[in-house]
């Protein structure tokens, strides 16, 4: 990631601030940051592309105006879509009120406008009393934004390991449960139930959530909505609108749209 000098070399572990931002610029390739952890909690702003966070129990995939959030001491591991534009928020543990657990949030414009006027005003050095009156104020409507369901579960167990492989390689497969059973030498009951307790979703709604992650890695990536729906396996390209609207509460070429516009000054 282009991560500019600001951040290059930055220890979140080694500074008490409640809150400091800095806003990326990811290069002309896709970049990841492999597994690690820092004390502090981040949220992950996507302004413009996306970005996919993963950590032991699940994968999220975050669209523009979208952002995960990371509690402190959970390992983790980035992927950022080619020119994606993103903001760091590393918040200090106890600071504000958020999810125990990794989550995504929908971001109002104005908590968006204070994160980036926080970066902002990191780099020209304000008023400590300014900077501290900006952060009560952010930390304030942070707690406020709503949690949405954009995570894919997953486990380790190698049966659920070796599905999300598969599907994730080859997302039209439309193998049953049975089918998936047959494979594994099982009853295709107890698939069933292995999927419910390793992921706390039917397969049915488990491979839905897992298509709706691929479909927005693949909206991201400048596909249009016709060619999503074929990569996906849906017989027409209404059916897939109708579960990406289901899931995200507007239609993917709304999303396309506001997905393509970049944020300003980066």
């Amino acid at each position: 990631m282009e991560q500019g000098l600001e951040l290059e070399g930055y220890n979140p572990d080694l500074h008490a601030d409640p809150a400091v931002a800095f806003r990326i610029r990811v290069g002309e390739s896709e970049q990841e940051i492999p597994f690690h952890h820092h004390r502090k909690g981040q949220l992950i702003l996507a302004l413009h592309g996306g970005i996919a966070c993963e950590v032991e129990q699940g994968v999220w995939m975050v669209p523009p105006q979208y952002a995960v959030w990371l509690p402190g001491g959970l390992a983790h591991s980035n992927r950022a879509t080619a020119n994606a534009q993103l903001c760091f928020l590393f918040i200090e543990p106890g600071a504000v009120n958020l999810p125990r657990s990794c989550c995504a949030l929908k971001i109002s414009p104005l908590v968006r406008e204070l994160i980036l006027t926080l970066a902002e005003r990191r780099k020209t050095q304000s008023e400590p009393a300014q900077m501290a009156r900006l952060v009560e104020v952010l930390f304030d409507e942070l707690a406020r934004q709503p949690v949405e369901q954009l995570q894919l579960p997953v486990s380790r167990h190698p049966k659920i390991r070796a599905m999300v492989e598969a599907l994730a390689a080859k997302p039209d497969d439309r193998r049953t449960l049975a089918a998936w059973a047959a494979q594994f030498a099982m009853s295709e009951r107890n698939l069933a139930r292995l999927v419910v307790k390793e992921t706390g979703l039917s397969f049915r709604r488990w491979r839905q959530q897992l298509q709706l992650i691929v479909a927005l890695r693949l909206l991201i990536d400048g596909q249009q909505v016709t060619q999503v729906a074929q990569a996906l396996g849906y017989d027409s390209t209404t059916a897939f609108i109708t579960m990406f609207k289901k899931a995200l509460g507007q239609t993917p070429g709304r999303y396309l749209r506001d997905a393509q516009t970049p944020a300003s000054g980066l």
